[in-house]
């Protein structure tokens, strides 16, 4: 059973295999407690579909460099999620990420030229396995079970949602609409030394104030103006995350400088 090629793993993922009646016939997925690829992760990719959802937890950033993709933040330091445990259980109410929830399955290309995506799954998931317990995979004719149908599809709804979310960005992108964030607070009213993050992107204000009548109205009616607000509006909840961090115990030892 051979790895599908990657120079860079996904995050989350340890491996990829395809998923095929041959080698996995008599595999199951068997329930797991908690989910632990989550632990400990302070941002989770989102998607543009997700928008609505995510700002009532959480601040969605976008992600520095040219290649921009749009982030949850649970935590605003390296290896903090305020929203589960070390477990991966949920400590809160919390919308979870379709990323998270399509783990261990995803799409991937077999050969760096193929055209057609395949359905991969991380072999290090502790669900699968060939095991008696659990939901089979396949079915004895080789089809695929309900389990894999489902992931399927999600996995490919999840790639459409995906491709909508890269032609937001270009949108963005394409009227210099994103520059570099930074936000400063201070942990209590008696100190003089507030954390900074940075690190991360966010749509520039006074440029969106500046654009033009036509791109407005294409923006308001094709829904990306929307998606701007609901991210802007998500920005007052970095406040929300750091006080969670505060009541947690999970910030920095030393006055700092964290990046989100």
């Amino acid at each position: 059973m051979a790895s599908v090629p990657q120079p860079t793993l996904p995050l989350f993922y340890n491996d990829l295999m395809p998923l095929n009646s041959r080698d996995h016939a008599k595999w199951r997925m068997t329930p797991v407690e908690g989910m632990k690829w989550i632990a400990g992760q302070h941002a989770v990719p989102v998607t543009v579909d997700e928008f609505v959802q995510v700002q009532r937890f959480c601040p969605i950033v976008f992600s520095a460099g040219s290649d921009s993709v749009p982030l949850a933040l649970m935590g605003l330091n390296e290896g903090v999620n305020t929203f589960f445990d070390e477990d991966g259980k949920p400590t809160d109410d919390v919308y979870v990420p379709a990323y998270a929830r399509r783990y261990p399955y995803m799409l991937a290309r077999l050969t760096p030229d193929a055209q057609e995506l395949s359905l991969c799954f991380d072999p290090t998931f502790a669900g699968i396995g060939d095991s008696k317990k659990g939901e089979p995979l396949f079915e004895k004719d080789g089809k695929p079970a309900p389990a894999v149908t489902g992931a399927l599809e999600f996995c490919e709804k999840f790639e459409e949602a995906g491709a909508r979310t890269q032609a937001v960005i270009a949108e963005l992108n394409k009227h210099d609409l994103l520059m570099d964030g930074e936000v400063s607070i201070t942990a209590n009213e008696n100190s003089d030394m507030p954390y900074i993050y940075r690190g991360f992107r966010m749509v520039n204000e006074e440029k969106l104030r500046a654009l033009d009548a036509e791109t407005v109205k294409a923006w308001t009616n094709n829904g990306i103006m929307a998606l701007i607000f609901a991210h802007l509006f998500s920005m007052d909840t970095m406040r929300v995350i750091f006080s969670r961090q505060v009541a947690q115990g999970k910030m920095p030892a030393q006055v700092p400088q964290g990046a989100a």
